[in-house]
């Protein structure tokens, strides 16, 4: 048995930190009922190229596992259906702009009334406040937060990270306040409102650098692919490429060195503990770029290895992929067999749902709330469903 088989999960959310977080769930066993818009559904089925099958590589990223129902929540009958669907779930999840759940009849206080044991979380981009009201998706995030602040060459401009990396934290920060919520739920009986915002999200994934920020008053500078606090620990150019090297303590700094041919290093009065050794990373690090081009990245890799001085290929992404095989397979209804990257929570008995087409489970979840055949053929042709 999967750990959440008995949980259902309201999806009202869409583009990526809130079907990331669904997804999760579903992973862990959930049955998770997305709601989508008739016609349009989740805005990333159209976010590419590339697609497969009619689907769009971004949409199928994010909701395996789910089922899916296009339903018209600005029609009084459609409003019903997803009350009825709140009114038997154990989660709702949403991520409209603030006050737009409320003014849909779908907000908290409309849905526990009728269940109060729901755990109901909604995800915004800035939370409670005075920002509250602003739109923005994770890029603008990463600008207001400080994160591309210190991503990029120390003499380049600030950079976003490749993915949408706080989107993806806020969907972990959302599972995790919800599963929370409903250990809580076994023993007190009642439901929670949650708030998770990427703003929030963003300015705690600053860990480190925010603290430092805060100790010192001076503001952290972009170090490109090295560490502002521990040297050697970023990337060096071999012989046919690049390869990450986390000497993280004085102890791998030793056996580094000694792999490197240049045992002397350590005991060098600039370099025999890592706060002289950022003091003096300037120094440092062309002695050590010096030896690496004079051998090729495996060499290196199976030298450092053999040495216990954790350091890795600089990979791109197929490279990565094949290498490290964190996928499934499932078989699409268009796309026929797909390949998927996992999640870490997955367990390995897993048999998931294949992303679903729009509108694909209406009629099923309809029947499970205990629509007719006429009921649901009526809906459908005054464009209530699709």
């Amino acid at each position: 048995m999967l750990p959440l088989e008995r949980i259902r999960v309201l999806d009202l959310s869409r583009v990526l930190a809130g079907p990331y977080c669904t997804m999760l769930l579903a992973d862990l066993g959930a049955d998770v009922v997305k709601v989508e818009r008739p016609g349009a559904g989740d805005e990333t089925r159209t976010w590419g190229p590339p697609y497969i099958g009619g689907e769009s590589a971004y949409f199928l990223s994010v909701n395996r596992g789910k089922r899916s129902i296009a339903v018209d929540l600005r029609r009084p009958e459609g409003r019903q259906i997803v009350q009825r669907l709140a009114g038997r779930a154990d989660v709702v999840l949403e991520n409209f702009r603030p006050g737009t759940a409320e003014r849909l009849g779908v907000g908290y206080d409309d849905l526990a009334r009728d269940n109060p044991q729901l755990v109901y979380c909604s995800i915004s981009c800035f939370g409670p406040g005075d920002h509250e009201a602003r739109p923005g998706y994770d890029f603008v995030v990463q600008a207001e937060s400080g994160l591309m602040a210190i991503t990029g060459q120390r003499d380049g401009p600030p950079t976003k990270v490749g993915i949408a990396v706080v989107d993806v934290l806020t969907g972990y920060a959302a599972a995790t306040s919800i599963l929370a919520a409903l250990t809580a739920r076994a023993t007190s009986g009642r439901g929670a409102r949650l708030q998770v915002s990427l703003l929030d999200t963003a300015l705690s994934a600053l860990v480190n650098v925010a603290a430092a920020a805060l100790i010192t008053g001076n503001e952290p500078h972009r170090h490109g692919n090295a560490h502002p606090n521990i040297v050697p620990y970023q990337t060096f150019d071999t012989q046919d490429g690049a390869i990450a090297v986390a000497a993280a303590n004085d102890g791998l700094f030793r056996r580094l060195c000694s792999t490197l041919e240049r045992p002397e290093l350590p005991d060098d009065e600039r370099f025999h503990t890592n706060p002289l050794r950022v003091e003096h990373r300037d120094e440092l690090i062309p002695e050590l770029q010096r030896v690496f081009l004079t051998r090729p990245t495996a060499d290196w890799q199976s030298r450092l290895d053999e040495a216990g001085v954790p350091a890795g290929k600089v990979r791109n992404v197929l490279d990565a992929l094949a290498a490290f095989p964190a996928k499934l397979n499932v078989e699409h209804p268009t796309a026929g067999p797909l390949r998927l990257v996992s999640s870490p929570v997955q367990p390995a008995d897993l048999a998931p749902l294949p992303p679903p087409l729009l509108g694909q489970h209406t009629r099923e979840i309809l029947a499970q709330l205990g629509c007719s055949h006429s009921e649901i053929e009526a809906l459908e042709r005054k464009a209530v469903i699709a």
